[in-house]
């Protein structure tokens, strides 16, 4: 064949071969593709799956051209990855007709029947397929691998999933390995014949799925969703026949039937392993939302968030007796809201009684569905494996959904195809203001029957809970009128709300303490608040505050204060609290602002290099002097390096004030290092902490435990400090930590794949000393600890009450750190006093007769739908959406100088403002940023653009759908408006409709002046 036809071949049969192609392997045996193809292939694996991997290859192969050669070379490739049926259909060979229907059958039938076959003996099978030739040797490796790793059935799921990318005849050749391993039974029922012995399917590890109690039949909705199912699994091409489309064909085989019905009905597998083990489907990558597809690995059950696990098998669920006790109300149908301990199992109950309520609905003949609400990305993943999906996926479909998933897929098709979705509120809130607009991608909480908010407390003052709540409240009193009229109301679900603590909401007395648990029940609708006293259940960790001395001597600081000093005569500015604390912080950040919007720039550049220093002084009262240095080495470094970058032709101005400050660090630099290195001066409260480390790991056989501090700098600086120091590896001590996953900060953050690492391998003894901030405080499924410690930080009784959950062994100590005078051992002992309200506060509320607690409630919940009403009413009338973009003008931060209209801005997927004009374009740099280098959905953000005149920097490239785009952060620009001047800190403050991004205009013209430079340089 030529060049040409090859192509056109491969483009013929696209939609087959990218089901047929394993990916991974290939890349391994081609080498006509450029290492940084692989790459971007390799990484579309990774974040999307296989087909859309194949996708990108077959893209790539058929786009470009190489050396001669090249297509064989790729037949060689599929044929020793083992998928020669792609290199038969490559090489214009495809199989007859009937002959691909009689395959797309067969493995509709492996797909049908994977229940049952999954349970086969999984490492004889496979080395009987192997010796058959229709597994590769490298097949082979991966399937026993992945039994080792992760169990039979995930070994028995990739060996299904290699076979069915096979040249057409492997199935005759699996039947005969399934005979010759044991498995009779499984092969006579994969060819349709009848059983002369009900109990020949079964050898001692395939016992086929008794149909599970509640499940006598299958309704005809239900056969017909299994049917759609059917359908799309198997791949589709010209010659294929149509597929099985009824009742009738697909019954009338013996033993499909019981595999249709377990299929549809009771399937073991959630619709993620199902499509893992499908890459044969058709591409489901529709939307704007994106579903997590898990691996094999990623589905593996872990421990149970839980402590008391108290379940004897997966799938069977024991509560114990106070359990059961908060449990009642839900049982009845009652939206209530459970406040259990952490560790106590709540969300074991909650799984409990999901079941209950989706086996009742069951048999009473109507549809169910529920949505597990919660507050954080990682809790997603966190409460399928561990809960909802460990318990609940052999009997019902559940899927996890959140804006940290990888296959893309519309929310509204999540929530049709499955009983129980977990996802973050806010993916749940977008979908419902979207019903409310009208568009058709939108979901109504009609079509739930449960919801389960996780961290229920969060329902409060404007959070995205509250939001979803709000728009309950409207419904349900819109109902009780609807009801009046004789018509029918808007069915709403029943809520269940779980917290480990509502708190007090700030509370001073006991009767606002109870105002504000009423105020919680009334934004979750709670017919009650359900808790128990846990007595011996659930022992509290034992307390105690370790005060370290106050520094006698702090040179260092004084160093530091004295540079601040000359800074604060130099801009005129007089400070009314002390440095190093969080009131000077807000001072110093009000006073840059104020400086911005005036176009003062010597007292911006000044108030922004106070906030370092006042930074790096909490630093050096916090972690290691040298610490506080490096923070402020490297914030010197960077604004230098802007100044005086030699990269930039441009040159960039330098005031006075930027001389004298430079000038400032670099007279006492010798000076902070000299004293940094004389451990006399370090802070008292870390050799605190060090000491408390040490008992903890000394003292215990096992010791596992959480230090919880204040910033994102703190836990990475400690973190190093206990890996530099010989002393704490002498004892075992293997350390790490954990931050956020928001770029809110001067700290990259971690991505959640990080966290999850991080996480793993602290369950598993790998670390057992984390460093976290608040973000493992609550909800995170952590192992049980046997000592948390509060390093200087003190927020609230609900952090608290969690912290100290996170102690979860039997001999746990919480202990809170602090600096003799600094206030904290005060505050904590104001929580505690907080949580002796709230306990109180609850018992009381649910002391009130039904007819006032029901007043109280329904009061709470008028008064929270008027102040939404008036808080969206001042929103509009403050807004200025309708104003004509041109009105705003943008200004840089730094030297004032003009940057653009409003009128050049425009948007991008809703989210990103760029301005690509010619003369803006003038106007900045752009500088490498390695931390951008990151692949993103159409675009990619490659470099940082900053002002050429003073080297602020402005946002960064975009490159979108290959048009470089600057994309501007508004928090570094001033904003002119009606002649008034505004900071920001995200474009959502600034009420301005901007135009969507006109893509084809732009590729026009990008395209036009690319045609004109072409002709010049000819």
């Amino acid at each position: 064949m030529s060049l040409n036809q090859e192509k056109n071949t491969i483009d013929c049969f696209r939609n087959r071969l990218r089901s047929l192609i394993l990916v991974e392997p290939v890349l391994g045996q081609v080498h006509f593709l450029s290492t940084e193809q692989k790459e971007l292939i390799r990484a579309k694996l990774q974040s999307e799956g296989n087909l859309r991997a194949a996708d990108l290859f077959l893209h790539e192969v058929t786009n470009k051209d190489y050396p001669e050669g090249w297509f064989r070379e790729l037949l060689t490739a599929l044929e020793g990855a083992g998928c020669k049926e792609a290199a038969n259909y490559m090489e214009n060979n495809p199989p007859s007709p009937s002959a691909e229907a009689e395959n797309d059958n067969c493995i509709r039938l492996i797909n049908l029947l994977q229940l049952t076959l999954i349970n086969m003996k999984t490492r004889d099978v496979c080395q009987s397929c192997f010796q058959r030739s229709i597994l590769t040797e490298e097949d082979r490796q991966n399937i026993l691998a992945e039994t080792d790793r992760q169990g039979n059935m995930a070994g028995a799921r990739l060996l299904l999933s290699r076979l069915m990318k096979n040249e057409f005849g492997w199935f005759s050749q699996f039947l005969d390995a399934l005979k010759e391993t044991g498995h009779a039974g499984l092969a006579q029922e994969l060819q349709g014949e009848p059983l002369e012995d009900p109990e020949a399917v079964s050898s001692e590890n395939d016992k086929p799925q008794p149909l599970k109690e509640g499940h006598e039949q299958a309704t005809q909705g239900e056969m017909e969703k299994m049917e759609q199912v059917v359908d799309d699994s198997s791949p589709r091409s010209i010659s294929s026949p149509p597929p099985l489309d009824s009742e009738a064909s697909l019954m009338s085989t013996p033993g499909l039937r019981g595999a249709a019905l377990d299929s549809s009905l009771d399937s073991s597998m959630d619709s993620s392993s199902f499509l893992s083990s499908m890459d044969t489907s058709s591409d489901l990558a529709t939307g704007d939302l994106e579903l997590y597809k898990g691996s094999d690995e990623e589905m593996e059950t872990d421990q149970t968030a839980e402590s008391l696990d108290q379940s004897g098998t997966e799938g069977e669920i024991v509560l114990r007796d106070y359990q059961m006790e908060v449990a009642w109300p839900a049982l009845e149908g009652k939206n209530i809201i459970i406040c259990l301990p952490t560790g106590s199992g709540k969300t074991r109950v909650a799984v409990y009684i999901t079941k209950q309520h989706l086996e009742s609905r069951r048999r009473m003949g109507q549809p169910g569905k529920v949505v597990v609400l919660v507050n954080k990305v990682p809790l997603v993943e966190q409460h399928y494996k561990a809960e909802f999906g460990k318990f609940l996926k052999n009997q019902y479909s559940v899927e996890r959904v959140s804006g940290d998933s990888q296959l893309k897929i519309s929310f509204p098709q999540v929530v049709e195809k499955n009983d129980i979705i977990i996802c973050t509120a806010q993916i749940l809130e977008n979908s419902l203001a979207k019903a409310k607009q009208g568009d058709e991608d939108g979901i109504k909480l009609s079509q739930f029957t449960l919801m389960v908010i996780d961290e229920c407390h969060h329902t409060q003052k404007g959070g995205v809970y509250n939001h979803i709540m709000i728009r309950y409240l409207k419904q349900k009193h819109k109902n009780a009128g609807l009801v009046k009229e004789m018509k029918t109301p808007i069915p709403l679900p029943q809520i269940l709300g779980l917290t480990a603590s509502p708190g007090v909401g700030g509370a001073k007395t006991q009767l606002k303490a109870e105002e504000h648990i009423l105020r919680i029940c009334a934004n979750l609708d709670a017919y009650t608040i359900k808790t128990k006293s846990l007595g011996e259940e659930a022992k509290a960790p034992y307390k105690c505050i370790a005060s370290a001395q106050e520094r006698k001597e702090d040179p260092f600081g004084n160093v530091i204060k004295g540079i601040m000093d000359d800074i604060h005569a130099h801009a005129e500015l007089k400070p009314l609290c002390q440095p190093g604390t969080q009131n000077y912080e807000q001072w110093v950040v009000q006073k840059e602002q104020n400086a911005a919007k005036e176009d003062n720039q010597k007292v911006r550049v000044c108030a922004e290099h106070l906030r370092q220093y006042n930074e790096a002084l909490h630093q050096s009262n916090t972690i290691r002097m040298s610490d506080a240095f490096s923070f402020l080495q490297k914030y010197h470094d960077e604004e230098i390096k802007k100044k005086f970058n030699p990269d930039d032709e441009d040159t960039i101005e330098i005031t006075d004030t930027e001389r004298f400050l430079f000038g400032l660090f670099k007279d006492k630099k010798e000076l902070l290092q000299t004293l940094m290195k004389n451990p006399a001066y370090e802070n008292n409260t870390l050799a605190q902490l060090k000491t408390l480390i040490l008992k903890e790991f000394t003292s215990r056989t096992k010791a596992r435990g959480i230090i919880f501090t204040k910033t994102r700098l703190s836990a990475i600086a400690l973190s190093q400090w206990i890996q530099e120091n010989t002393k704490f590896e002498d004892v075992g001590v293997r350390a790490s930590h954990l931050i956020g996953g928001g770029d809110q900060s001067v700290v990259k953050p971690m991505t959640s794949a990080e966290q999850k690492d991080v996480l793993n391998k602290f369950r598993e003894g790998e670390i057992n000393l984390l460093i976290a901030t608040t973000v493992a405080e609550e909800g995170l499924d952590i192992a049980e600890c046997n000592f948390v410690i509060r390093y200087g930080l003190v927020t609230n009784e609900i952090a608290m009450i969690q912290a100290r959950g996170r102690g979860r062994a039997e001999d746990s100590s919480y202990t809170v750190v602090e600096e003799a005078g600094s206030g904290v051992a005060e505050r904590e002992s104001v929580n505690e006093y907080r949580e002796k309200m709230m306990s109180k506060a609850i018992a009381r509320v649910c002391t009130l007769t039904r007819e006032v607690y029901e007043k109280k409630v329904k009061e709470n919940q008028m008064q929270a739908i008027l102040e939404e009403r008036v808080k969206v009413k001042k929103k509009q009338q403050k807004g200025m959406k309708n104003e004509n973009p041109s009105k705003v003008k943008l200004s840089c931060r730094s030297c004032g100088t003009l940057v653009c209209s409003g009128e050049d801005i425009e948007i991008i997927e809703n989210m990103h403002h760029v301005n690509v004009t010619p003369v803006f374009k003038d106007l900045f740099t752009v500088r490498e940023n390695t931390s951008l280098q990151e692949r993103l959905l159409d675009y990619e953000a490659n470099g940082v653009i900053a002002c050429k005149r003073c080297g602020q920097r402005w946002g960064s490239m975009m490159l979108y759908k290959s048009i470089e785009c600057p994309c501007l952060h508004i928090k570094n620009f001033v904003v002119t408006y009606d002649s008034k001047k505004k900071v920001f800190s995200k474009w959502s403050e600034l009420s301005m409709r901007f135009p969507a991004f006109d893509y084809s205009l732009h590729a026009d013209l990008v395209t036009h002046n690319s045609d004109e430079e072409s002709e010049d340089t000819e």
